[in-house]
């Protein structure tokens, strides 16, 4: 299997302030835990800023500053993290994303993004912001399609995507886009790309009925866990939360379709909205 994406210094804010703390942490013969307590952050926080797949804060670059005796450089290039193409509530989580080398997610009402097609996209965020303009409803889709990249890799990161039955029958788009989104998503599992599941309604309840969930891994770094709510959302990196959450996807998973049984309800949805489209 390939190795973790390598961020490159000299093209990545982030990998080059990672880089330079791990640098001067080392250098001040600091371990990750005792650099971490003045800011009240773990250990395996320090652990993911300085392998880039946390970003850095104002107000923690400034105390890395002073700790470490760096002379302003970390409060000077943090300004560069702050431009990202995503919402601030989402930003640092795309960024981990693109260096997990393992995601596993939950979805309770929308098609992952990783997974939505150009078409499904746009319905989405036209929802979202019914009075944005064209160009700025096409940058949204733009940055989503671009996200959805990191599977041109034909093994990293492993996606493992549990949809809820809501997700297959709320119709988003119309009948053509469902029809080319849940296809779209059949295809990604028939190439073994990705694994998908299906939690049907007849399961009941369940154990993440408060919402989705999305689980990071990382050859380099400790895992995270990120849960997504309207508008806001929460990267969790405790280690005793994280297993909490892991503990909850697996119980879903438990109670999902199998693979098989998952496609052959994807697919079969997807029919019934192509004929929906054929009778307009």
């Amino acid at each position: 299997m390939p190795g973790p994406r390598k961020l490159d210094p000299s093209s990545s804010p982030r990998a080059l302030l990672g880089a330079e703390l791990r640098h001067r942490r080392e250098r001040a013969g600091l371990s990750q835990t005792e650099l971490g307590a003045p800011l009240f952050v773990s250990g395996s926080f320090i652990g993911q800023l300085e392998s880039g797949v946390r970003r850095m804060q104002m107000d923690q670059a400034v105390k890395f500053d002073e700790v470490l005796s760096a002379d302003g450089f970390f409060e000077r290039n943090c300004a560069a993290l702050k431009k990202s193409k995503y919402p601030d509530h989402f930003a640092e989580a795309a960024e981990a994303e693109a260096r997990a080398t393992e995601i596993k997610e939950y979805a309770p009402q929308l098609i992952p993004g990783l997974l939505q097609t150009e078409a499904y996209a746009r319905a989405v965020f036209q929802e979202y912001q019914p009075t944005a303009p064209e160009s700025v409803i096409g940058e949204l889709v733009t940055a989503r399609l671009e996200r959805a990249q990191i599977l041109a890799d034909p093994t990293v990161p492993l996606l493992w995507v549990v949809l809820d039955e809501a997700v297959l029958r709320r119709q988003v788009g119309g009948p053509d886009a469902m029809t080319a989104a849940l296809r779209h998503i059949v295809a990604m599992a028939q190439q073994r790309r990705i694994i998908v599941q299906v939690l049907p309604f007849t399961a009941g309840g369940h154990a993440a009925m408060g919402g989705g969930l999305k689980l990071m891994a990382f050859d380099d770094a400790p895992p995270l866990a990120y849960l997504d709510g309207l508008g806001a959302g929460q990267l969790l990196d405790d280690p005793g939360t994280v297993r909490r959450y892991e503990l909850t996807y697996d119980l879903v998973v438990a109670s999902a379709l199998s693979p098989a049984a998952s496609l052959a309800l994807i697919e079969s949805v997807a029919e019934d909205y192509e004929h929906e489209a054929q009778d307009y």
